[in-house]
């Protein structure tokens, strides 16, 4: 055990400058045997710590480590078990109960008399030693004694002391005196003894000699023992005196703390106390304002709302625990209550009698906007309505019920008034569409339009039904034009662009203006509405990343947009967002009827118009959905864009329709068809509408499937036709569309322009091809029959050598073509070029042109076939190509 002991100073308590004073081996009650080590230490530095420390073995070496460290001071009671009978068991209660087994009586009894020894030292505090034999216990004794008693024993129980340094250094100039001191230990103990002996000599000798000095100081120490009784019977009586003194200060101090709770008590009640009365009164003047206060006035409103808040401050008020039990606060909150009540009662009254004031004022306004194309101004009944805005607030906080109620009379009384306000709106535009009064009168320019459409269409298609769209004035020519003189054509032209094109532009103009002055005051109008409904009910308008966008428009077909912006409001509110949407649904209910019917009338007067529409409501449409994509206009507004985008399909469809069932005269030439016709007009009034819009790919798609209508048309046509040749009607009406798409410049119909041009320049090649076929037709027979030799294998030079190709026979048949007989063909051939073509393309120098090379190529094929096959014969035509271009110069002239 010592040699543990020694290793546990060294290796734990000596890093640490504590000192080990007792040690025991134990290991815990009632479990495995897991043996530690109980150390009862003091530390080196003052003032002193007197600790017991739990001293373990390390599971992964032979190296002690310190587990749990307790102070004394904290030791409650050491209970050894048996005081008569050995018992290895004992107990040491700190802050719970620690129960062990020492490895032995006698270590376990020694540990238990250190710690007596140690708290008798250091602690002067009462610890139980229960079960402990007295004889381990050591009595008490006088303070001075005590001291050393202790001292004594902490040296035996101190069995072991290192040296110091000087103590080292000292024996080791001992062993260097004595050189055999390592090699002869018991020759150096010997001497160590020899030199003992003399000291002790010495010692005793001298202790001898001060025997004198001895017997005074055992005097003086008589005296100072006799002087300390006599100063321990002085600080007795002091203390019986003082016992006295202490039982009263400890009433003194017992009074004291009374007072003290006291004032303490009185202090937290005032505090309570003026919390309440500060945070639970009301001032007679908010009161007051409450009760009787004018609402009708702005200083009146706004000490209401100064009254209001106040109250509302005051109910809701968090209250500390106890005090809704008492009884004044309870009758304050109940006063508060009441007050709450009458005063919410009043303002709902109040309020209510507002709308319907505010109401009647504004319906008598409706007279001067009835004439004109404007919405009535709401700005002042907003102005003077927000100044309730506060109190509105206040009141949605209080008493949702009646701010509920005050909603719903708010909403029913506005859709009624927007509905007469907005339906005498759109009764104005309905009469400057259409340009008729409230009695149903038309003016003369639209039925005079209208019959003439109507004639011109039924000429044209029979029984095909009206053409889609205002019909164009090169449709009606067309039409006119058939079997009549080229004249007649020109004076209808311009009867024709008077009366049905200039029409047509200032009808859509003004009908353009009129759908865009709709849009733009219903937009302000609902805008300011949204606007004043947030402000006044309180109302948070929440930016939202949800709802449809124009692209998703674009690409959505109608039935799944309709779905898209026709979802309806919630029945369950889930947002104040929700709320506004709600509000604003039920009070401009009229307005999506109201513009789906407006467009059912611009489109019933000129579907054309759905251009217009379309533009003109995407273009709201997208302004609608950047300030608020989930609003009630920007939603109202995408479902009637949806209307819009059908009836401009709509369009589309039935120009395609009308394509697919045209009918052509049998007796007069086609020229251009009154659909490519309507196609020039279509575009150049789309690009003109469409400029800068938003909804482009919309008119894209249109054109590519027009185009490819009106191509498959013109083929249909040029096939059926009997008056006017195929190559013609190709020819013509491609150049036609060619020219307009050139012109119009659309960058989606690029492919189809090039397409255009081939085909015009395919079709005039063959026509001139076939209509020039051979003007020298005998010669023409004889150069084949050169031709067909030369084939044959024989060279073209000995071709002269054959009978039937002989020069004789060539200058026979050269001189049936002089030049007076090639002109006179030329000329009948200008005739029927200029009978198949029409005016108004102006196509016949182009293919006059065109024929006059073709001849001269043939020409120079015949001259070339004679220079090789008749080598010097001398042989040539009667004619020059000089004389060729001079006839075809002066058939054209004199036609």
């Amino acid at each position: 055990m010592t040699a543990i002991k020694h290793a546990l100073q060294r290796d734990i308590f000596t890093p640490n400058d504590e000192r080990l004073l007792s040690i025991v081996n134990v290991c815990k009650a009632g479990k495995k045997k897991r043996n530690c080590f109980l150390c009862a230490t003091v530390t080196t530095e003052r003032p002193v710590q007197v600790n017991v420390i739990k001293v373990k073995k390390s599971d992964k070496g032979d190296f002690y480590k310190r587990q749990t460290a307790w102070a004394l001071r904290d030791l409650a009671v050491v209970d050894a078990k048996d005081a008569v009978k050995e018992n290895p068991e004992f107990d040491l209660h700190f802050d719970k109960v620690y129960k062990w087994v020492a490895s032995s009586t006698v270590e376990k009894n020694t540990f238990i008399s250190c710690i007596w020894k140690l708290n008798q030292r250091y602690l002067r505090k009462k610890i139980d030693f229960i079960n402990v034999s007295s004889q381990l216990l050591e009595e008490s004794v006088p303070s001075g004694e005590n001291q050393s008693v202790a001292g004594g024993d902490e040296e035996a129980v101190d069995e072991y002391q290192e040296l110091n340094a000087r103590e080292e250094q000292d024996i080791e100039i001992m062993m260097e005196g004595c050189e055999y001191a390592i090699s002869n230990a018991e020759a150096f103990a010997e001497k160590l003894s020899r030199e003992l002996q003399v000291l002790d000599g010495a010692n005793i000798q001298s202790i001898m000699a001060s025997e004198k000095q001895v017997n005074i100081l055992m005097k003086l120490l008589d005296e100072a023992l006799k002087e300390v009784d006599q100063i321990e019977l002085k600080l007795s009586s002091y203390e019986e005196m003082l016992q006295s003194v202490k039982e009263q200060m400890d009433q003194i101090s017992e009074s004291n703390h009374l007072i003290h709770l006291s004032n303490t008590n009185n202090v937290k009640l005032l505090s309570e106390i003026e919390f309440l009365v500060n945070h639970m009164d009301l001032a007679k003047g908010h009161i007051k304002a409450l009760q009787e206060g004018d609402l009708t006035s702005s200083r009146g409103i706004e000490a209401c709302t100064n009254a209001a808040d106040a109250l509302l401050q005051c109910m809701n008020v968090a209250l500390r625990p106890g005090h809704d039990m008492l009884h004044a606060v309870k009758q304050q909150q109940q006063r508060f209550s009441d007050l709450r009540e009458q005063f919410a009662r009043r303002l709902a009254s109040h309020l209510n009698s507002v709308f319907v004031q505010q109401g009647h004022d504004q319906s008598s306004t409706l007279a001067q906007h009835s004439a004109e194309l404007t919405l009535p101004n709401h700005h002042p009944f907003h102005r003077d309505l927000l100044r309730y805005a506060k109190l509105m607030e206040w009141l949605k906080n209080t008493d949702y019920g009646k701010y509920e109620g005050l909603t719903k009379n708010y909403m029913d009384y506005l859709s009624r008034l927007y509905e007469r306000e907005i339906k005498d709106f759109f009764e104005v535009a309905k009469i400057k569409m259409t340009g008729t009064t409230r009695e149903g009168k038309k003016f003369a320019t639209l039925p005079r339009k209208e019959s003439a459409v109507k004639q011109d269409t039924e000429s044209l298609h029979g029984s095909s039904g009206k053409l889609t769209g205002s019909t164009s004035s090169l449709n009606k020519l067309s039409v006119q034009s058939s079997g009549n003189r080229r004249s007649q054509s020109s004076s209808l032209l311009d009867m024709g662009n008077m009366s049905a094109s200039d029409l047509d532009v200032a009808d859509r103009t003004k009908f353009d203006k009129i759908f865009e002055q709709v849009l733009s005051e219903l937009e302000p109008l609902c805008l300011a509405e949204q606007d004043f409904i947030s402000k006044f009910f309180k109302l948070q308008q929440h930016q939202s990343t949800s709802g449809t966008t124009t692209n998703e428009v674009e690409e959505m077909d109608g039935v799944a947009l309709s779905r898209s912006y026709t979802s309806g409001v919630p029945q369950t509110i889930s947002s104040e967002k929700d709320m506004i949407r709600q509000m604003m649904t039920k009070i401009f209910r009229c307005i999506e009827p109201e513009l789906n019917n407006l467009i059912a009338l611009g489109d019933k007067i000129d579907s054309f118009n759905s251009l217009y529409m379309l533009v003109k409501m995407s273009h709201h449409v997208w302004t609608a959905q950047n300030v608020d994509p989930a609003s009630f206009l920007s939603t109202t507004l995408g479902n009637v864009l949806v209307t819009v985008k059908r009836n401009f399909d709509k369009c589309i469809s039935n120009q395609m329709k009308q394509m697919d069932e045209v009918k052509i005269s049998k007796k007069s030439k086609v020229g251009i068809l009154p659909f490519v016709a309507e196609f020039e007009e279509f575009a150049a009034l789309a690009e003109s509408i469409f400029k800068n819009a938003e909804r482009r790919g919309d008119l894209d798609k249109a054109y590519t499937k027009l185009i490819r209508a009106v191509f498959v048309s013109v083929e249909k046509v040029a096939n059926e036709s009997q008056k006017t040749p195929r190559d013609v009607v190709m020819m013509e009406n491609f150049h036609h569309i060619f020219a307009t798409l050139s012109r119009l410049k659309i960058s989606c119909l690029e492919a189809e322009k090039k397409e255009a041009k081939q085909k015009y320049t395919d079709h005039l090649q063959s026509y001139v091809i076939y209509s020039l076929g051979q003007p020298l037709e005998k010669l023409n027979h004889f150069f084949e029959g050169v031709e067909a030799r030369v084939a044959q294998g024989i060279r073209e030079e000995e071709v002269s050598y054959q009978l039937a190709f002989n020069k004789q026979e060539l200058r026979k048949v050269i001189k049936e073509y002089p030049g007076k007989e090639v002109k006179k063909g030329l000329d009948n051939l200008y005739k029927k070029v200029d009978k198949h073509l029409c005016e108004e393309e102006n196509l016949l120098q182009v293919v006059w042109h065109s024929m006059q090379d073709e001849f001269i190529r043939q020409y120079k094929h015949f001259e070339g076939l004679i220079a090789r096959c008749y080598p010097g014969s001398g042989i040539t035509m009667e004619f020059t190509i000089q004389d060729i271009l001079d006839y075809c110069s002066s058939i054209a002239q004199s036609h």
